[in-house]
């Protein structure tokens, strides 16, 4: 009887670097985020607003207004964005765009 050895994870992602970052760059690039920080913050303040909102409209009617949905998807979309750019990989990636749209890279 033969097995067929699974792979330990069912997902895999490969990254290629396409510009080699600076030296320096992460000394510095905490204060390229100040500008996304500050606009989140009111973002965000939109987001609990809209979280309730949407929440009554859920209860009432049983669907998620499209609206909501998408200002709320966008605003966690940009906010992953800037977290990822600035402290999870600091000395590298690119510059987060100041929108809460979907990025095509």
């Amino acid at each position: 009887m033969s097995r067929v050895a699974a792979a330990p994870y069912p997902v895999t992602v490969r990254g290629d670097l396409s510009v080699p970052p600076g030296r320096w760059v992460w000394l510095f690039k905490w204060l390229l985020a100040i500008p996304h920080y500050f606009l989140l913050f009111f973002l965000y303040l939109g987001f609990v607003v809209a979280w309730i909102i949407a929440f009554f409209g859920i209860l009432f009617t049983g669907k998620y207004p499209r609206g909501l949905f998408d200002y709320n998807v966008g605003v966690l979309r940009w906010s992953w964005r800037v977290l990822f750019s600035n402290e999870s990989a600091p000395g590298g990636g690119k510059y987060p765009p100041l929108s809460i749209r979907p990025d095509p890279d």
